[in-house]
């Protein structure tokens, strides 16, 4: 069996001779689609949770935290921040977006990796969409050196 081309002949997606097949361009179209759908499934699926209770658990120690910065404690999904000399403040780490977790802290603001997310280190407001609500802030003690939720 030939390939010829007869011309007025009916032609596929693909631009050949229809075989009564689906088209090449058809099928990579639908797995391009499907992929993007699995892509966009699994950022809406982040399975990252609030922690059960962290009432009177030690996060962090006080020197640890850089004034004007913070840092990320990811095994009790908390952010801890010092906006000014001795004023702590404690988040949720789970972006209020789509659940990533939050993973820097820089120029006054903590970010988030997946969708570029910001939120302010003293207060956990979005400075930075898309999310559009703060961050959950947890009440903090200093103890003994150390960031006690409370």
């Amino acid at each position: 069996m030939t390939n010829e081309v007869t011309p007025g002949a009916p032609r596929d997606d693909a631009g050949s001779a229809g075989t009564g097949g689906l088209a090449r361009r058809t099928v990579l179209y639908g797995a391009g689609a499907a992929g993007a759908a699995l892509l966009a499934a699994g950022c809406a699926t982040n399975q990252n949770k609030e922690p059960k209770d962290l009432s009177g658990k030690e996060v962090a120690k006080a020197a640890d935290i850089p004034v004007g910065g913070g840092r990320t404690i990811a095994d009790s999904k908390v952010v801890v921040t010092q906006p000014r000399q001795g004023a702590f403040k404690a988040f949720s780490a789970i972006c209020t977006h789509q659940g990533c977790l939050v993973n820097k802290v820089a120029n006054g603001v903590i970010k988030c990796p997946c969708h570029g997310s910001e939120f302010k280190i003293a207060d956990g407001s979005v400075a930075h969409g898309p999310a559009s609500r703060p961050l959950k802030e947890y009440p903090v003690q200093v103890k003994n050196g150390g960031i006690v939720i409370s």
